[in-house]
């Protein structure tokens, strides 16, 4: 089956989509996948999609793929999005502006020298969980830096927020791997 467009999402309120009288065939996303424009997969009911979606478009849970003429089968997108640590730096818990712009850099620098991609909102810092949440808790704690919180959230609670390349950034990547300082292994 061939999707070139999204037909609508089940949770907008202008789709008539009945969940109660409707055989929803779910498609099962992780975060890498639901960032692709082109990708082959099945569905939870065996249906093989296709997608080829345009430029810039960008899968929601809830998307819906495809829907058969008598309105009794629909295809939607279900997208598992990872947690993501949300940092914020608290200019009023420091004492000084020099404070607030040394706490600024270390944390920068702390999440740096990790490689852990992020994205800055006002006084927000939201970094995906490339890694353990214990390791990101322990690297966290071991800065201890004045007047920066932290906490983990998952990622649907973050994302409506997002710009697309923002989204990208958190949520999409060209895989799931994580990134290491060890030296890469001779050809």
């Amino acid at each position: 089956m061939l999707v070139e467009t999204v037909l609508g999402n089940i949770n907008d309120a202008e789709h008539t989509i009945r969940t109660d009288e409707t055989d929803m065939d779910m498609l099962h996303l992780d975060q890498w996948e639901a960032q692709k424009s082109r990708l082959r997969k099945r569905t939870e009911g065996g249906r093989e999609i296709t997608l080829t979606l345009g430029r810039g478009t960008r899968l929601r849970d809830g998307d819906i793929l495809a829907w058969s003429e008598d309105g009794r089968t629909a295809v939607i997108a279900s997208i598992d999005l990872g947690e993501v640590m949300v940092v914020n730096v608290d200019a009023s818990a420091a004492a000084t502006a020099e404070d607030t712009v040394r706490a600024a850099i270390e944390l920068g620098h702390a999440l740096g020298n990790q490689h852990w991609p992020a994205v800055v909102k006002g006084t927000d810092v939201y970094v995906p969980l490339t890694v353990d949440r214990k390791v990101m808790d322990s690297v966290m704690k071991t800065h201890n830096l004045p007047g920066v919180s932290y906490e983990f959230v998952p990622g649907t609670d973050v994302i409506a927020f997002m710009a697309p390349h923002e989204a990208r950034r958190l949520f999409g990547g060209a895989d799931a791997s994580t990134h290491s300082h060890a030296a890469a292994a001779p050809a």
